[in-house]
């Protein structure tokens, strides 16, 4: 049985209508001394990219997309070069970013869909990063995906921390950019203009606006705003005046005509997915340009991350992009171009502007950290931790071990520690199928296994993936779990 959100209130000193006041002095002092102008709480604003590769972004070597303001956000403050998602595809992934488990002890561990709309809900129980950050005495608000709980269940965002929710409720409905309706809080939003063939609402576009509102009416309080955007996943649409910056390079296009997933037809696949993520990059750059305006800039953190690696849905060319960078793998492998995602975090006066982190660090990292950055402790028996140390130049804890598994595929396991990363495939079938294990130091690329040259470390590996699991009902790793 995991902490209950009931046992993390009574464990932080919460009434059932009260503020956290128990428990709490030594990551509020440490909050005190890097909190905002007048001792203020920092705002936090955490970005979140779909399915956007971690070579895609021009800081991390892209040199075909134009992602100027989020290139600004690492020269202006951190970026991470070994940082991991919670999982290799979408549900879970956020389930690890939204409770701070990985996927040995989270409770989606794959895409469980629901129909007519939505996916398998996040218990009422389990404890979120909203919930921790409202108890702090933010105001908490999600602007995109979310894929944890179908309209109106327990896991709907509004019941799991959440005071405003703008977006897609199903993350299968947002594989389509001109949907007949949107979510606010409880309320679905039709929108008129995407009937029949008018296709004149683009999503993200009424996402990102949202979301500045959202800053603009809470700027003078501390506010959480989680921002998944469900750019660049799925179906490859962007309006034409993204589009034509990208019409006349000189690609040599493929036409799409479809697939078994339904993403419809798209003549110029690469030209889209590049004005998609320039787009995308545009809105982050009106998000900064308006926390200046407002004059919070100095007082809010911004993270910006993707869920899983790069995709192919929609006849995206990853290889062409070179979405992965020097990593083996895209979206759904367990190698390292399905889950090590970039990672930037910016707060002037805090964070060193052009720095560099290579801490090892992961989605369920985030909840601990907005805890501490928030002056409050997180619940117990997370496998997260704080990485608010690093941020800052002080000594960080490191982690032992990251550890994912994937339930679907064959059933695949992974683990990083140090140096070392072992991949272990087709475990539904065989539990005690080989491992492969490969020294990143000297083989980014995952290429060269080398576990019949270090015994002692596979028996290690083998160990921790032993260890690091706990059977699910819902998503068996094994089969006769």
């Amino acid at each position: 049985m995991g902490f209950s959100r009931r046992d993390f209130l009574k464990a932080v000193g919460v009434g059932a209508a009260g503020v956290i006041t128990g428990g709490l002095s030594g990551c509020m002092a440490e909050t005190a001394k890097i909190g905002g102008k007048g001792g203020r709480k920092p705002n936090i604003i955490y970005i979140l990219a779909d399915d956007l590769g971690i070579g895609d972004l021009g800081c991390y070597g892209q040199e075909k997309i134009k992602t100027p303001n989020i290139d600004r956000l690492a020269a202006e403050g951190m970026k991470f070069t070994d940082h991991y998602s919670g999982s290799t595809v979408c549900a879970p992934s956020r389930c690890s970013l939204m409770t701070g488990r990985h996927t040995g002890h989270c409770y989606i561990r794959g895409n469980w869909e629901v129909q007519p709309e939505g996916q398998m809900p996040l218990p009422a129980e389990k404890v979120t990063v909203a919930e921790v950050m409202k108890r702090a005495g933010y105001t908490t608000g999600a602007f995109g995906k979310w894929g944890l709980g179908y309209p109106g269940s327990e896991g709907d965002p509004i019941n799991q921390g959440f005071d405003e929710f703008f977006g897609y409720n199903c993350q299968r409905e947002a594989h389509h950019f001109y949907p007949d309706h949107l979510w606010h809080n409880d309320k679905k939003v039709i929108l008129e203009g995407n009937k029949g063939d008018s296709k004149q609402q683009y999503s993200h576009d009424l996402i990102a606006e949202k979301s500045l509102e959202f800053v603009k009416e809470h700027k003078d309080e501390p506010f959480f705003m989680f921002v998944p955007f469900t750019i660049p996943h799925a179906e490859l649409a962007v309006p034409e005046d993204s589009l034509e910056q990208y019409e006349d390079k000189g690609w040599s296009e493929k036409v799409y005509k479809g697939s078994k997933h339904g993403y419809g037809r798209q003549e110029q696949p690469r030209a889209a997915y590049a004005a998609m993520v320039t787009r995308m990059d545009s809105d982050v750059g009106r998000l900064m340009a308006l926390l200046k305006e407002l004059d919070i800039d100095d007082d809010t953190i911004v993270m910006f991350s993707s869920d899983n690696g790069a995709h192919t849905e929609g006849g995206n060319d990853w290889r062409f992009f070179d979405s992965n960078g020097p990593f083996r793998g895209i979206k759904r492998d367990l190698y390292e171009g399905g889950i090590r995602v970039p990672m930037i975090a910016r707060w002037p006066g805090k964070i060193e502007a052009g720095s560099v982190s290579d801490h090892i660090s992961a989605f369920w990292d985030i909840l601990p950290t907005c805890a501490q950055l928030a002056g409050v402790d997180a619940p117990p028996n997370i496998d997260g931790l704080s990485f608010v140390p690093e941020l800052i130049g002080k000594p960080q804890k490191k982690h032992e071990y990251l550890y994912w598994e994937f339930p679907v595929w064959g059933g695949r396991q992974a683990v990083r520690m140090g140096k070392w990363k072992a991949v272990r495939l087709n475990v539904k079938k065989n539990p005690e199928a080989p491992i492969e294990l490969y020294n990143l130091n000297k083989d980014i690329g995952e290429q060269n296994n080398v576990a019949d040259q270090h015994l002692e470390i596979v028996a290690k590996m083998k160990e921790i993936m032993e260890k690091a699991h706990t059977p699910s009902e819902k998503f068996k790793l094994f089969k006769g779990e």
